[in-house]
């Protein structure tokens, strides 16, 4: 069984994971130079320090997640795992910023600045490979390009990161960051926000962006000399070319601050924006606008919080930004004042790129929260909420820890703190299926993959188990009594057209089995399956019955590979049919025959 951990930084016995230290966890001083060699406090703008938890994770260009990425906010620190997934728990950021961080070697640093909202501020961070673009030589004038246009003319001075003058050839990396595309929110550091020359907080409406690093003989990091500049030149996308101004300022980004910095200005030549700078890091081509903090809070007609849906707000002047909504339904960021505002609502991975919800809202002229209700949804979508129970291997409810809800593309995460869990999602119906993974950070255990079909409108998946040391399972819960778990003596396979699970304990302390008929092939099996099971931890038993309700075969692999169900329904006992007992259940056994 594929399995994986978190890689701990440093774990404080009674405290959370991931934070290295207990107390004075001060965010990084957002401190800035106006031009003029005064530094001005730009926190001021941020508000009061609060205490928040982040849930992330970080890709490639790919999309494949990448592992043991360190992750910064503030003094607390974590890394990745295996699905590119990290926690920071308490994390101590500003009522109106945040500030992540993520950095791997052969990467760019990413990061991501947030507005943190109530609930689990979720963000998604794709780093961009350290991959050459060309290379130059000191001493000598010359420029690098992209095919898509971007370039970078370099004046042939540089310096390592000490101020030593540097002479060799000089590796540079290059990327443009297209405003147009999906995936340029999270490739770009920070977020849209940043300091003007006068040190006034500002939203940012990106025209295009360009990463440059250089890299001496050694890998070395340099930078251009003092008193050198270089020129960048930016391509616009078709669509922003009617409306791109002839000059427009250019915006440095602050790795320390998190946010990016007024510095020069850039002019329109052809379809290109051409700039000089004096040093490299991403750069920025941006209108500036006032802006207030705006929280969204999402739900359905019936009040469930809607999680993972991508919300749009349009300004017809500043244009278009978003975010996901996080388990509480909520997302929150910062909008232009005084304008109005249309709200979309997406589910891209599934739904395609069409809106399922439309609304307007606005002006608004300081920080504001609006509670939004989609009460009609195309006939094509459907709503789902999926329960169940996530405990440790001993039984025992799962306190700290994670769950994912995989459906197609896209990943659902809620955390754990009292072993339960609940997701309320919008699909489309060209697919039934997901899949649930669950992590214990306590024991550092986890669940295998676990495949199910929705049972719609309600799908309860009864108990998961985090036993990374057991291959196979099977757990189930009658009525209101605790969840019985089997990981050992079980059998599975087909025997004509059977499918089989069955587990007896030698001691004949208890059994289970379950039987379906006319078996085929995987899909949804109802009123043609046979399930018996004793276990002295209960205080009643079925040994004689009928199941009544759905039994999904979620995946039936060759002889070796997994038989994955789960079901939910009513056992009705043959002497007393009046009767019935709830039952819900999975199963995770490897096929016997």
């Amino acid at each position: 069984m594929k399995l994986f951990r978190f890689t701990l930084v440093c774990i404080l016995t009674f405290n959370l994971f991931f934070s290295c230290t207990e107390d004075n966890r001060d965010p990084i001083n957002q401190v800035i130079d106006n031009g003029n060699g005064e530094n001005n406090d730009f926190a001021q703008n941020f508000g009061s320090t609060i205490y928040r938890t982040f849930l992330g994770t970080v890709m490639d260009q790919n999309h494949n997640p990448l592992q043991s990425v360190t992750i910064t906010i503030g003094d607390a620190t974590a890394q990745t795992d295996a699905h590119g997934v990290f926690i920071i728990q308490d994390a101590q950021v500003y009522e109106r910023f945040g500030y992540i961080k993520a950095e791997k070697e052969g990467y760019l640093t990413g990061s991501r600045s947030v507005v943190p909202s109530e609930g689990t501020n979720k963000v998604n961070i794709i780093l961009l490979e350290e991959s050459i673009a060309g290379t130059v030589s000191s001493g000598s004038e010359e420029t690098v390009s992209l095919p898509n246009g971007a370039s970078v003319k370099l004046p042939g001075s540089y310096v390592t990161s000490d101020g030593t003058s540097y002479s060799g050839t000089v590796s540079v990396v290059l990327h443009l960051l297209d405003p147009t595309e999906d995936d340029m929110t999270m490739q770009m550091p920070g977020m849209l926000y940043g300091a003007n020359a006068n040190n006034e907080e500002r939203m940012l409406q990106s025209y295009g962006m360009l990463a440059v690093e250089l890299l001496g003989d050694s890998g070395e990091k340099l930078n251009l000399a003092e008193d050198s500049t270089a020129e960048i030149t930016v391509p616009l996308d078709v669509s922003l070319q009617t409306n791109a101004p002839t000059s427009i300022p250019l915006w440095h980004f602050d790795e320390d601050g998190g946010y990016w910095v007024e510095d020069g200005e850039a002019t329109l030549t052809g379809t290109t924006y051409v700039g000089s700078v004096s040093h490299f890091s991403f750069w920025n081509c941006d209108i500036p606008a006032e802006a207030i903090n705006l929280c969204i809070n999402l739900t359905d007609e019936n009040g469930n919080s809607l999680s993972n849906l991508w919300t749009t707000i349009t300004s017809e002047i500043y244009g278009t930004r978003g975010g996901n909504t996080n388990e509480l339904g909520q997302v929150c960021g910062l909008v232009p004042s005084n304008e109005s505002l249309e709200v979309n609502i997406y589910n891209y991975d599934m739904c395609g790129a069409t809106s399922l919800f439309t609304t307007s809202i606005g002006p608004y002229s300081s920080d504001s929260s609006e509670d939004i209700i989609i009460i009609t949804l195309p006939s094509d979508v459907i709503s789902e909420t999926v329960t169940g129970n996530f405990n440790t291997c001993n039984d025992d409810p799962v306190t700290d820890g994670y769950v994912f809800l995989l459906y197609q593309d896209q990943t659902h995460s809620t955390l754990i703190d009292d072993g339960t869990f609940e997701f309320n999602l919008l699909r489309c119906d060209q697919d039934d299926t997901f899949k649930v993974i669950g992590n214990d950070y306590v024991n550092l255990q986890t669940t295998d993959t676990l495949n199910y079909t929705f049972t719609t409108p309600l799908t309860n998946i009864g108990t998961i188990s985090a036993c990374n040391d057991a291959e196979e399972f099977i757990t189930y819960q009658v009525d209101d009594h605790a969840a019985i778990n089997y990981i050992n003596s079980i059998e599975s396979g087909l025997d004509g057209t059977v499918l089989y699970v069955n587990v007896y304990s030698p001691n004949q302390e208890y059994f289970f089995y379950l039987h379906i008929e006319n078996f085929s092939d995987i899909g949804t099996y109802t009123n043609n399956a046979n399930m018996s099971f004793f276990d002295m931890n209960l205080d009643s038993t079925s040994l004689e019955t009928v199941f009544e309700g759905s039994i999904n075969v979620n995946s039936f692999g060759d002889i070796g590979e997994y038989i994955d169900i789960n079901f939910s329904g009513n056992l009705v006992d043959w002497n007393n049919p009046e009767s019935p007992t709830p039952i819900t259940g999975s199963i995770h056994v490897l096929r016997n025959n």
